[in-house]
């Protein structure tokens, strides 16, 4: 019998249906675990002192009127750049300190909404500046499966969160792998929606032109859950698309991929890529092929020049981001910015500066258009592209020291999707040196389903969903 914090959202509510527990047993649970493992791993930054008085409340709804909403009694872990009501927000920065929001995000409120219970916020690199969670301003997480080890980020703590089987489910942000890249070093499942499916409003900016809020879960079934709370039309938020929320559940469960046509890119099997990992990504092609899809090895812009194009348009736009936190209207001195968020700035104002803007920001957009062609191109033949997530395990503790670049070189294979504003997903697909390895698998924009249906039907025949033993991490 599986224990309560192995639980599936789907599991959850039918163990509440069957009265096997409490909305309160599963989040005192919960509680129990992060006050035992948080202190190794510094997953939480700050935990919600009324998630067990909320859970007495679900327990009265659904003792009433049974579960009638989608995420009710769903414990989740929160990135620390959403804004919450009630909940601490810092970004992870000395700035925010001890900031109360005044207001909900939106994607908060809507998983409010649909019944979930906020745990605590989670550690994330500073405003999301890295793929490390090493920049944030109250020291870095640990990756549960080696705790010499790193969980990527910049939604580390969510990752880790899940991955250390701390919240049922997670939720993070991503402008160029920071779901991803994370879930893919903690072992677990992230999915990443298209630029403007999910409201950025009440999400602290990194760069605005790809931030891109999504979960972390057990499973892509429930990442597809969340997904279909979160998405859709806000008001607030001019960039998200009036598109239709398609209920994306329902396209789940195929049992092959027949018709299905996807591409393994060659550009992805990098030279520098060590042998192992490229063979998990080869045995993964064949599985997929094995599933009924056709897959064929296509060829894309080589990642090389993602690095310089996400590097300026970002930079470019945190430093407009970062202008309203000047010690005035809100947060501490802007002497309490972190070494990486500084050279971030800088980089930003200089590439927008008088006799500089064409030459690198207004170049960066037209290579960004170039991407964008590509893929649009490209997926008028191909239902999906693969590769890895990362070019390799994760990295030691420390291994971002001297290494302002190291954000981009991790999310090499990444940055191009998300530059692109694509939708796509990391899914576990083996392990080297004893540490998971991810697959992505991206698809054109506001094709969320297609990429939740492969990932899903991939999901259901592999078995790499597992967990790490923390009672025998090192």
């Amino acid at each position: 019998m599986k224990q309560l914090h192995e639980l599936t959202i789907a599991e959850v509510h039918e163990g509440y249906r069957k009265g096997d527990f409490t909305c309160v047993d599963l989040v005192r649970h919960f509680l129990n675990r992060i006050e035992k493992y948080n202190p190794k791993l510094n997953i939480f930054l700050a935990l919600n002192d009324q998630a067990l008085i909320q859970a007495v409340a679900v327990d009265r709804e659904i003792a009433e009127k049974g579960i009638t909403r989608d995420l009710l009694g769903i414990p989740m872990a929160i990135k620390d750049n959403f804004l919450t009501l009630g909940l601490s927000t810092t970004a992870s920065s000395n700035i925010l300190k001890g900031y109360l929001p005044q207001y909900e995000s939106t994607t908060t409120r809507r998983l409010l909404e649909a019944g979930a219970i906020f745990l605590g916020k989670t550690n994330l690199d500073s405003f999301a500046h890295g793929s490390s969670t090493e920049t944030s301003d109250f020291g870095p997480t640990l990756n549960p499966w080696n705790t010499k080890r790193l969980p990527g980020g910049s939604s580390g703590g969510s990752a880790a969160a899940i991955s250390a089987q701390l919240a049922t489910a997670a939720l993070g942000s991503e402008t160029a792998g920071s779901i991803r890249q994370p879930a893919a070093w903690c072992g677990v499942t992230g999915f990443k929606p298209s630029y403007g499916r999910a409201s950025r409003y009440g999400v602290i900016a990194m760069a605005s032109s790809t931030d891109s809020p999504g979960p972390l879960a057990r499973t892509i079934v429930d990442t597809a859950l969340i997904t279909n709370v979160i998405s859709g039309k806000d008001p607030l938020d001019a960039t998200t698309s009036p598109k239709e929320v398609e209920n994306y559940p329902q396209f789940l469960g195929k049992k092959d991929l027949s018709g299905v046509k996807i591409g393994l890119v060659k550009e992805y099997l990098l030279p520098t890529m060590r042998e192992d990992v490229k063979q998990l990504i080869l045995d993964a092609a064949d599985r997929l092929r094995s599933l009924g899809a056709t897959v064929t090895e296509v060829s894309l812009m080589d990642p090389k020049y993602a690095i310089g194009t996400y590097a300026v348009i970002s930079r470019s736009e945190i430093s407009s981001n970062l202008a309203r936190f000047d010690g005035i209207r809100f947060g501490h001195s802007r002497e309490a910015f972190c070494p990486e968020s500084k050279r971030r700035i800088l980089l930003g104002t200089y590439t927008l500066s008088a006799g500089y803007y064409d030459a690198y920001y207004k170049k960066a957009e037209a290579v960004r258009t170039k991407m964008i062609d590509q893929f649009t191109k490209i997926f008028k033949t191909y239902d999906a592209l693969i590769g890895a997530v990362s070019p390799g395990p994760a990295l030691p503790v420390g291994a971002t020291k001297g290494q302002p670049m190291f954000g981009e070189m991790e999310d090499v294979l990444l940055e191009q999707s998300s530059v692109a504003g694509l939708t796509g997903a990391s899914v576990p697909c083996g392990f080297v040196d004893d540490l998971p390895i991810g697959l992505q698998i991206t698809c054109d924009q506001f094709q969320e389903k297609k990429a939740l249906m492969i990932t899903d039907c991939y999901q259901r025949n592999t078995s790499y969903n597992l967990f790490p033993d923390l009672e025998k991490t090192s």
